[in-house]
């Protein structure tokens, strides 16, 4: 399958589904940055997931739960910005995975589990946490940084690099 083409027209579709993800990374962590009252403890101590226990352990420590925000508003914004840069693109696209499926477990949309905090629609299985997952992992899977984004410079360069330094070196 690696060697399947993607049309120029499907490339740049994944390309800004990669930006408009990485937009709602940015903003997420952004605003979260920018508000000296965010924690996670709220969103953590309504768990019901299937590790509803270690969220609410994380939530009821204050020294975890600092480290927890950090990770989140610092985390969100950096896979942010290399989403949207298409630098490290896998890497942010894994980053952002892992992410948002913590995110998904913490308050899954599943039978019997009921939540105190808002939504903004009824959900059985699928939210918008298991469409944003989808959607990175189309960006994982299709290299969409390579097509437009600093990934592709970055490949480039490494690539003269190898291929001068190769040539360079005497063979013995």
């Amino acid at each position: 399958m690696d060697d399947m083409k993607l049309s120029r027209s499907a490339m740049r579709a994944i390309t800004v589904l990669r930006v408009v993800v990485g937009w709602h990374f940015l903003y997420e962590g952004l605003t979260k940055l920018m508000s000296a009252s965010w924690s996670a403890a709220g969103y953590m101590k309504v768990s019901r997931g299937p590790f509803a226990a270690l969220f609410r352990w994380i939530a009821s420590h204050p020294q975890l739960l600092d480290q927890a925000n950090l990770i989140t508003m610092y985390g969100l914004t950096l896979v942010g910005v290399l989403l949207i840069t298409g630098l490290f693109t896998r890497l942010a696209a894994i980053g952002g995975i892992a992410f948002v499926l913590l995110f998904y477990l913490c308050n899954p949309p599943f039978i019997g589990y009921f939540y105190s905090i808002p939504s903004e629609g009824s959900y059985l299985i699928v939210n918008k946490n298991l469409v944003e997952i989808c959607a990175l992992a189309v960006v994982l899977l299709t290299r969409s940084g390579l097509y437009a984004g600093l990934d592709r410079i970055l490949d480039g360069v490494l690539a003269r690099r190898f291929r001068g330094g190769a040539a360079a070196t005497p063979v013995m």
